[in-house]
């Protein structure tokens, strides 16, 4: 179906939702940029380690709440602009992980467990600090009771670890990631890093994706073994080239330095960042508008070179 379609479907006011890649790289932006468009708000969003896709959301206010490890866009960004201002101002709730704890999560989610334990953040404030309040727990069944809880090893001094971890499961209502590759059933194909984001569709309750190809089931059943998420987790398919623009996506183009860099001027100030939604996003018909506003030559630029999967002499400055 269109992006467009697919948002409104699938994503409402107050959802709890995720959205995959990994700090600059196979971000939803085109579906970030719909909801964005569609004035979707009091989203309570989850992420492993992303960048572009949370930060825009958060800074055109369609999220209150967020569950995540980190939230950055390598230098362009160490910490996301508007996820930082968003808590310090105090206007976004926020609860944080280990990268692994994420991680975790959502395979608890992709398993159909409450929960799974670890060793990750013992000593660590990650511990003590919690960001939702026992209320707002009691108020939102969505939510676990507690953010974790450290127990003795049932097995006793077996795998010497006297302690551990246990860490709730993550069951959003909706899943949205970017991939490379798709047909039109639903299945799904990933080049390179696949991060966290196929345990994020099986958490999920509904899923849309992206994709750079919308491809043929024989093209993909030729070799079974590189696709990652079956049809039936998937209830919507949709094609948009450059569909993770302006971070990467491996194999077929790299993030836009002369974005990132420009989007990080527009964020850190209040005013400007109203201009830049409006111009990128809200002016916009949809994400093809946003490509020919960028023009093909900075397209080109950041083409992927097909033996590497980067851009070859990218000026990344």
């Amino acid at each position: 179906m269109s992006l467009k379609d697919a948002v409104d479907k699938y994503v409402a006011d107050g959802c709890h939702m995720s959205i995959g890649g990994f700090t600059a790289s196979r971000n939803p932006m085109a579906a970030v940029y719909e909801i964005i468009r569609q004035g979707i708000k009091n989203i309570h969003l989850y992420a492993h380690s992303n960048g572009q896709g949370v930060d825009e959301l958060i800074g055109a206010g369609c999220v209150s709440c967020l569950e995540i490890a980190y939230a950055g866009s390598g230098r362009f960004a160490p910490t996301c602009i508007r996820f930082k201002k968003a808590v310090q101002e105090g206007s976004i709730t926020v609860e944080d992980y280990s990268n692994y704890q994420m991680t975790l999560r959502f395979l608890a989610g992709a398993m159909g467990v409450p929960f799974l334990p670890t060793r990750s953040s013992l000593g660590t404030d990650i511990i003590e600090k919690w960001g939702f309040s026992p209320k707002m727990r009691a108020a939102d069944p969505s939510l676990p009771d507690q953010k974790l809880m450290v127990m003795d090893n049932p097995f006793g001094s077996w795998g010497d670890a006297p302690k551990i971890v246990l860490v709730p499961a993550i069951n959003c209502d909706i899943t949205i990631i970017h991939a490379q590759k798709a047909d039109r059933e639903g299945t799904v194909r990933m080049e390179g890093l696949s991060f966290s984001d196929v345990e994020q569709v099986k958490s999920a309750k509904h899923v849309i994706v992206s994709c750079e190809e919308l491809v043929t089931s024989d093209y993909l059943k030729a070799n079974p073994d590189q696709n990652q998420i079956p049809s039936f987790c998937v209830d919507a398919v949709v094609h948009v080239p450059y569909g993770a623009y302006p971070t990467a996506c491996y194999r077929y183009y790299d993030y836009d330095p002369n974005y990132l860099n420009e989007y990080r001027r527009y964020a850190e100030d209040d005013g400007l960042y109203k201009t830049y939604l409006e111009a990128f996003i809200y002016g916009l018909k949809d994400h093809k508008a946003l490509l020919d506003k960028i023009g093909r030559d900075r397209l080109e630029k950041i083409r992927a070179d097909q033996r590497t999967g980067y851009a070859v002499g990218l000026d990344r400055r």
